[in-house]
């Protein structure tokens, strides 16, 4: 279920760290083990991962905002959304301010037999110009050098998880991108042009807003699987919209259309709400 509002409000006006949680492998067999086939008359399960989280606060805004922040916000506002349609059981991949390793993300979106993972970011460039929506997909190569630094910070977030974590080099991340199936990838490019398509007509895109890189967060073999940074916290502009409920409302809108829109085109939906 989507989490208290109150907790949200507090989480983005507070700049301070929460309790951090790291799910051992005996937890992640365990959610293998108790995982059970859905039944093919059952509403498809989107899970949403709110990027970053407790020790890790990804990105820091030009005005000090934190990342996991706006994306837990985001998260919890595209859930809402997606949930109040009706068509959709919605999963989130942390409920609170807290500390995920990339690979455990994953393996609750398979745990849980996800029919699509959205991640939500908001990263920082050191180019402070660039602003505006952008949507990835993985890939052994990266489509620019600059998705293939942000590819780079996103699969450094497990250096919070010490020295126990599954680092992921760019050697690995070319394995992982080879063994996602075909029809993987082609869902994952579905689901990245119709978000691409719907944010277009609310919010600036970067140019050239289909990425692609290999982010580790997205390696599962059998979800289709998206990353979206919503703006960039380096830029004043996208850091102050994200800041308001009212942009994050409306980024989250366009994603749940583009959801809409994505099962429908896979023949999940009889109709798209406008």
């Amino acid at each position: 279920m989507p989490a208290d509002p109150a907790y949200t409000r507090r989480l983005l006006l507070g700049h301070g760290f929460g309790a951090t949680i790291l799910l051992p492998s005996a937890v992640r067999a365990d959610l293998y083990h108790r995982s059970r086939p859905l039944p093919q008359s059952a509403a498809p399960l989107v899970v949403l991962d709110p990027g970053h989280g407790g020790k890790d606060p990804g990105a820091i805004g030009v005005s000090g905002t934190y990342e996991k922040h706006v994306a837990f916000a985001a998260a919890d506002e595209l859930a809402r959304q997606l949930h109040g349609s009706g068509r959709y059981r919605v999963s989130l991949t942390r409920q609170t301010d807290i500390f995920i390793p990339l690979e455990d993300r994953v393996a609750i979106a398979q745990a849980r037999g996800a029919s699509l993972f959205i991640s939500l970011h908001a990263d920082a460039l050191t180019d402070h110009a660039v602003h505006g929506a952008s949507v990835y997909t993985l890939s052994a190569t990266a489509s620019d050098t600059q998705t293939a630094r942000l590819a780079q910070r996103e699969n450094a977030a497990d250096r919070y998880a010490g020295p126990g974590a599954t680092g992921v080099s760019p050697q690995v991340s070319q394995i992982l991108a080879s063994l996602v199936r075909h029809e993987t990838r082609v869902g994952s490019s579905e689901a990245q042009q119709h978000i691409v398509s719907s944010l277009g007509h609310e919010v600036k895109l970067i140019d050239n807003p289909a990425r692609h890189a290999g982010f580790a967060v997205l390696k599962s073999a059998d979800i289709p699987s998206v990353l979206v940074e919503m703006g960039f916290m380096s830029n004043p502009s996208d850091e102050a919209a994200l800041r308001q409920a009212g942009h994050r409302a409306m980024v989250a809108s366009a994603i749940r259309r583009a959801v809409d829109s994505y099962f429908a085109s896979q023949g999940h939906l009889t109709r798209v709400a406008g």
